[in-house]
């Protein structure tokens, strides 16, 4: 076992220094090869024992079949995919075959990703206006999220360092998965949200602490994660919005809108940070959904 979490620790060491990948993507690799040691140490095995039957048991054992603990097929996969690049790793420097280098993930059906109306969009805006600095802070927030796409983890980790105007256009500059940059412009509404929000809220919750972040908490220190997924919980109920709203939700819906209003998909897949249109090309689907709905709905031979 102390092996084997050691090839571990140098895989992670390995993602974190050289290939630079996003602090959530290691901590999920962290969490689904811990699992996959604690798989070893139930059944008396070592990394250095990695096969595809290997493999074969431990999706059974993550499935249920060994014990209680079912989780999703989505997380399976993610899990498997960990292995994989975590083998290919540990037999390059042993100079020997990788023994699973051909063992696929389990295949998942593909799901559209959740988009809101543009009038839930503009519900969940309304319900968020105020002229407390915490009502400012979050609709600067919902704004910010809708009129980027940009991820939650993106815009938390904002400093106000990277708010910038060009000309009569404001920018901003978001540090994406991989530690990759992209400079989003942003409209005139969320513009005045966050000018409103840095004039009238942000300085009342800053207080006494100077801090370079941009969205603060009440104490006057960076909003986390898990609050700013609260806030946005807490306006979709005030929005009577029944639908599951998560930040996601205005990522997709940002992504959704830009499509069904015209916008070129390699211009979308800019602002969102896609390193591949294909992870973009999903989004037509839903646009395609709707023009079939509209026509079946709409056309007197659609029938």
């Amino acid at each position: 076992m102390a092996s084997s979490l050691s090839q571990v620790s140098e895989y992670l060491n390995y993602i974190t220094v050289e290939k630079g990948l996003s602090r959530n993507t290691i901590a999920a690799y962290r969490r689904d090869l811990k699992k996959f040691l604690d798989y070893l140490d139930l059944s008396n095995k070592s990394v250095s024992e990695l096969s595809p039957d290997l493999v074969a048991s431990y999706v059974a054992w993550l499935r249920g079949l060994n014990n209680q603990n079912k989780i999703s097929e989505s997380s399976i996969a993610r899990s498997i995919v960990a292995l994989r690049n975590f083998s290919q790793f540990t037999s390059k420097e042993s100079n020997r075959v990788d023994p699973l280098r051909d063992v696929s993930p389990p295949r998942i059906p593909k799901r559209l990703p959740k988009a809101l109306t543009v009038d839930q969009v503009l519900n969940l805006i309304e319900v968020s206006s105020g002229t407390s600095p915490m009502q400012l802070r979050d609709n600067a927030l919902i704004e910010l999220l809708y009129a980027t796409g940009a991820r939650i983890s993106e815009i938390i980790n904002l400093e106000t360092k990277d708010l910038s105007h060009m000309q009569e256009t404001m920018t901003v500059r978001l540090l994406g998965k991989g530690s990759k940059e992209r400079i989003v412009p942003i409209g005139n509404y969320a513009k005045q949200s966050l000018e409103n929000y840095l004039q009238n809220g942000r300085p009342q919750l800053e207080r006494k602490i100077k801090s370079n972040w941009l969205f603060l908490n009440l104490r006057g220190a960076k909003l986390s994660r898990q609050s700013a997924w609260q806030i946005i919980q807490d306006l979709a109920a005030r929005a009577e919005i029944v639908e599951h709203v998560t930040p996601h939700s205005l990522r997709h819906s940002f992504a959704t809108h830009l499509l069904d209003g015209g916008a070129d998909i390699r211009v979308v897949q800019e602002l969102l940070g896609h390193s591949s249109v294909t992870t973009t090309q999903i989004y037509t689907l839903i646009t395609i959904d709707r023009l079939r709905e509209g026509y079946a709905s709409a056309h007197p031979r659609a029938k």
